[in-house]
């Protein structure tokens, strides 16, 4: 199984988002393998968005990333990068389809609900950057068969 990293960001904490993004994931099937809240740091977050440090935005971003804890979670699903990039929706919340978590909680480009990874290769750099190994579990729930088709696993 493919494994990803979320960011429930500060809009989403402030604006007690966190619930309803979670369930929407568990709603579709993933699984959470880790989770935690935890307070980012400029070092952090200029290594997690370096292709972004020389923008004229990057300050606030940091103020904003900054301003609460998140919520970082390792979620893991058959090609679950793909899958949630299609959950989160377009980057811009005003542009996100209706349907998706930025389209339906969001209204601005960066207090955008959610960070999720782009690739399955950037999914497990993201989840090394934030999780040590014995934070991430690899379990099977109970409901697994049922969302999943034998074939589905092959």
């Amino acid at each position: 199984m493919e494994r990803t990293l979320i960011i429930l960001k500060p809009s989403a904490v402030q604006r007690a988002l966190v619930g309803k993004v979670i369930d929407r994931f568990q709603q579709k099937g993933l699984t959470i393998a880790g989770i935690k809240m935890m307070k980012l740091d400029e070092k952090i977050l200029r290594e997690h968005y370096a292709h972004l440090v020389d923008r004229p935005f990057f300050p606030s971003l940091v103020e904003s990333m900054t301003a609460t804890p998140v919520i970082v979670m390792c979620l893991e699903g058959r090609d679950v990068v793909e899958v949630v990039r299609a959950m989160t929706g377009a980057t811009n919340s005003r542009k996100a389809a209706p349907g998706t978590i930025r389209g339906d909680f969001g209204m601005s480009g960066q207090e955008n609900i959610v960070h999720a990874s782009d690739s399955p290769e950037n999914a497990i750099i993201e989840i090394n950057r934030f999780f040590r190994p014995e934070e991430i579990f690899d379990y099977k729930p109970i409901t697994f068969t049922s969302i999943y088709a034998p074939d589905d696993l092959a």
